[in-house]
């Protein structure tokens, strides 16, 4: 049985290399390993652990789509245009300070949706535009928005690394609020210094002028409103929980895309929003497919037993192998298996340290610091091919990662010392 189990993990190995080698694409590599190891295994074409695969994540990919929705539909009624506006004419003299709010303004949408590449599609051309402004080259532009997408996507509350990591580990997903922000603010700060340096701005006023103007009604109630109902919403859910009606992540972001439309000031017609929800799902649909993609490969091996050998191999491992390995492998699995990468070797560590005392809450939220470094890494690269578009970056991808390189190095410093001093640093774990 564990020659067969080997046997199949080896084909499914050797099938998904030359699948992500010849197709450029790990969704359908994924697909395709999957039916590889079944047939291996002796489970024949495997079509009902195939369409289960599909629906395992079924409530993530609606918390995607549900969010991104949200988002859009806040930004169509002018609200992300008029914050931009005024924290140019405000901050426009310190731009420290300015960096800093706009490295905010990168955080929400992804944090709001896991997706870094929502915040690229939302904000992420406009922040571009204003870093250009103010003298910033189009190098550490795109390194600047490719980092701070890079941390959206890892902030809470909407992580998809540690919960698909504590999903598979049966763990609650609840702790990690604290323990991720201190992290990422540390690194959002080193980010800001490094890629906010030098540059000489250009006038206030011709920074201004590319903002698109919001309307004139859309007043800072209509602006605050729709943000202020969902974090209203998240601490109904967390604090009486036993006397509301269980809501749902995904209910909270359609009650606020709703919201987002009472309050539009524009008259907005319904063929307008559909536009929006159509270009949203265009958006979203390749994290959709790399969700659903994800489940069938992880239905597959549980099925084979492949998960079960991947996970007994990880506990049996030395911990400083670990230590020593992971900024290599984490990243790296991250550009072959996208989010595959933290069920397939994620939940094993978690097991790991779980043996050995270590608060798993800290080293699952180490570890999704960990894999997102990955999103600039072949053959995937979803992060870095979308910041490299949007700022319109003509250098060749090499120098995309040379100017990136400093940050990703600290942010895997980071992440690397809260995996070693989990236990240290579990006084950040708050329920």
């Amino acid at each position: 049985m564990y020659q067969q189990t080997t046997l199949t993990l080896a084909v499914m190995v050797l099938v998904f290399a030359i699948s992500s080698w010849k197709l450029k694409s790990a969704e359908i590599s994924m697909v395709i390993t999957a039916i590889a190891g079944a047939l291996v295994a002796g489970f024949g074409f495997p079509i009902r652990l195939l369409v289960e695969g599909t629906f395992t994540y079924l409530d993530l990919a609606l918390i995607f789509v549900t969010a991104s929705i949200f988002i859009n539909l806040y930004s169509e009624t002018g609200a992300v245009n008029a914050l931009m506006i005024s924290i140019v004419d405000r901050f426009y003299k310190n731009k420290w300070i300015l960096f800093s709010l706009m490295v905010i303004i990168m955080l929400i949408p992804g944090a709001l949706t896991g997706a870094g590449s929502v915040s690229i599609f939302v904000v992420g051309g406009m922040v571009a535009k204003i870093m250009q402004f103010m003298g910033i080259s189009k190098a550490r532009t795109t390194g600047f928005v490719y980092v701070t997408a890079m941390l959206a996507a890892a902030a809470p509350p909407i992580n998809l690394w540690a919960m698909l990591m504590a999903a598979q580990a049966n763990m609650p997903y609840v702790g990690f609020n604290i323990i991720l922000i201190v992290p990422i603010l540390i690194i959002a700060a080193f980010a800001v210094i490094y890629f906010g340096r030098g540059g000489t701005p250009q006038k206030k006023e011709d920074i201004l002028a590319q903002i698109p103007k919001p309307p004139r009604e859309l007043t800072y109630i209509r602006i605050i409103l729709p943000l202020a109902t969902l974090l209203a919403l998240f601490i109904l859910s967390q604090y009486t929980a036993f006397s509301i009606p269980v809501i749902g992540l995904p209910l909270m972001f359609v009650i606020c895309a709703v919201v987002s439309m009472l309050v539009n000031p524009k008259k907005t017609s319904l063929r307008r929003y559909y536009e929006v929800v159509i270009n949203t799902m265009e958006q979203v649909f390749p994290l959709l497919a790399t969700v659903i993609s994800v489940g069938v490969l992880v239905n597959i091996m549980t099925g084979t037993g492949v998960r079960g050998l991947i996970a007994i191999t990880f506990i049996t491992l030395p911990v400083i192998f670990i230590y020593s390995t992971v900024l290599i492998f984490g990243p790296f699995a991250q550009g072959s298996l996208s989010y595959g990468s933290a069920v397939i070797l994620g939940t094993p560590i978690i097991f790991l340290f779980n043996s050995m005392g270590v608060n798993v809450i800290v080293v699952t939220a180490a570890l999704s610091l960990i894999f997102p470094l990955g999103d600039c890494l072949p053959p995937s690269r979803i992060v870095g091919r979308v910041s490299i578009e949007t700022v319109g970056y003509e250098g060749n991808y090499i120098s995309f990662l040379r100017a990136i390189a400093i940050p990703w190095l600290f942010m895997g410093g980071v992440a690397l010392l809260m995996l070693i001093f989990a236990n240290k640093l579990s006084f950040l774990v708050i329920y």
